[in-house]
């Protein structure tokens, strides 16, 4: 989930406006989208957004909070191009300026100046953005890795970002996702002949999964196909999009024609290939349907999915659910870690050396990863021969320039659920309060009183999520038991007689269970 503010002379702008994806703590929530107070209080301070690339995280909170930020979008045509169909949807493309910027291309904004600088990455347009300020140049690469073979795009060269560097970089802003990784992550060019062996050997139906908006090696499936004689299906809203919007910018051109769901089944097995999102194991996405049956694809015993992606850490789970489903109705399986179906679009130690060698910042700032990942990118950089390296957390304010890099203090930062169609603090009451009906349960108790506060006919008591199971009678009894209790003591008032049926049945709730659950008390007066 990207956002990444620039200021200087009392002006700023952001790179990138991304998205995360919701895990179990956030119970109903698909979606999660960054805070921006501290920029949203400066809004008339805000210049605009620069776009590096069309992935989710780095774009996909535009929809949500573009219109009410107020300010121009800058995307080169393939970006752009995704931009565009997201605002659509969601109604606002008459509310948001959006400026196309050519590949390469340069604009400023107030004290601002920005290049695109290509570089290679799993989707078309990959950029770096180099930022002119008043104090010195920033290198912010996005997301990147480097690429012999690239299938789409032609990214800088080495002659050309050593250029770049000899030109003087303040700070080099930095992805971290692969440090770890002793090796090149390695070229897309590569993958085509893993793909082929795999297929190639194939005897029935395969599908192969990858993420939608990596279109180069959407490239290579489609080549895939032709070497191995398949006739090609796709299967996913995401892919039909990215597919679309590349086309319409130039590229995939020479993808095969596909043939439609209904088509490819009447297929011979052997001659078909199925492109499908849901590698990440999404509930809702293609594979997740085709594995358990409800899906216009089928596949059975003998057929086979290729993992031609990585599992993103979070996702295990989700994605062992449905290999467990594929693998119980005999569907053969591979991955990344069985055959060379994979390529990653981040760099590992070797190109990030690189990187240090051609650009030469002074300092090094590592984004893009968990903790760990930075920690470990500002200690590589430092041994690699940059100068001075920090590792900045999200909501920490950094001074670059003159005399930095120094923390100068931490601003306000957070997340925001799309829950529904509502926008709503990730720690708000209404997320608390479904995460303690999630772990708890809830009780409701109604009681009628008299005007003597005096009950009329037994307690009504109703479960929701509560583990009582067999013991729901006896547990009930219980429960009304203290309910008749509570009324019985007395109270002062209405507020006070609320709280203490509330207390009485939570307690019992936990004798029983060990649980606390959300009680709600309704008291009606007759």
């Amino acid at each position: 989930m990207n956002v990444n503010l620039y200021g200087t002379q009392g002006k700023w702008v952001m790179v990138d406006c991304g998205i995360t994806f919701a895990d179990p703590a956030y119970p109903g929530v698909d979606i999660i989208l960054p805070d921006l107070a501290f920029i949203e209080e400066r809004a008339e301070d805000l210049l605009g957004i620069v776009l590096t690339h069309g992935h989710e995280d780095h774009i996909g909170a535009l929809p949500y909070l573009a219109a009410d930020l107020g300010v121009p979008l800058y995307a080169t045509p393939f970006t752009a191009g995704l931009i565009q169909g997201k605002l659509d949807e969601e109604g606002i493309a008459d509310q948001v300026e959006l400026n196309i910027v050519d590949n390469e291309g340069s604009f400023s904004l107030g004290p601002f100046g920005f290049r695109y600088v290509p570089l290679a990455h799993s989707i078309p347009e990959g950029n770096a953005v180099l930022i002119d300020t008043p104090y010195g140049r920033i290198f912010h690469t996005g997301d990147w890795k480097l690429d012999d073979a690239p299938q789409l795009g032609a990214p800088s060269t080495p002659e050309e970002l050593t250029e770049i560097g000899d030109e003087g970089i303040l700070a080099l802003v930095c992805d971290s996702t692969n440090v770890f990784n002793p090796e090149a992550s390695g070229s897309e060019g590569a993958v085509r002949a893993g793909l082929d062996e795999v297929i190639g050997g194939a005897k029935g139906r395969v599908l192969v999964t990858t993420f939608a908006s990596n279109a180069a090696r959407l490239r290579t499936l489609g080549q895939v196909a032709k070497d191995t004689g398949r006739t090609l299906c796709v299967a996913g809203r995401s892919l039909d999009r990215i597919l679309r919007v590349a086309k319409a910018t130039g590229y995939l051109k020479d993808f095969p024609e596909v043939v439609d769901f209904d088509t490819a089944m009447g297929l011979p097995r052997r001659d078909v290939m199925i492109v499908a999102t849901g590698g990440q194991g999404e509930p809702r996405a293609a594979l997740a349907r085709v594995a358990e049956g409800t899906h216009q694809i089928k596949l059975d015993a003998g057929d086979l999915v290729v993992f031609s992606s990585k599992q993103i850490p979070g996702n295990e789970i989700a994605i062992g659910r449905i290999q467990n489903t594929l693998a119980a109705a005999g569907v053969e399986m591979i991955t990344d870690r069985q055959a060379h179906v994979h390529v990653s679009g981040h760099p590992g130690r070797p190109e990030l050396a690189s990187m240090y060698h051609w650009i030469r910042p002074q300092i090094l700032i590592p984004v893009h990863g968990e903790m760990r990942h930075m920690v470990e990118q500002a200690r590589f950089g430092l041994e690699q021969g940059v100068q001075k390296a920090i590792v900045q957390q999200n909501g920490e304010l950094i001074r670059l320039a003159p005399n930095g890099p120094v923390k100068l203090g931490h601003e306000r930062v957070g997340r925001l659920v799309l829950d529904g169609d509502v926008i709503l603090p990730a720690d708000g009451t209404t997320m608390n309060d479904r995460r303690k009906l999630s772990l708890h349960g809830q009780i409701s108790v109604a009681v009628a009183l008299d005007n003597q506060n005096r009950l009329r006919g037994d307690p009504a008591i109703r479960l929701n999520g509560v583990p009582v199971e067999e013991d729901r009678d006896a547990f009930l009894e219980d429960a009304c038991k203290a309910a008749e209790q509570a009324v019985a003591k007395g109270a002062r008032d209405e507020d006070s007689l609320r709280e203490a049926l509330r207390l009485a049945v939570r307690r019992r709730a936990t004798h029983w269970t060990g649980k606390k659950p959300v009680v709600d008390v309704l008291i009606v007066r007759c």
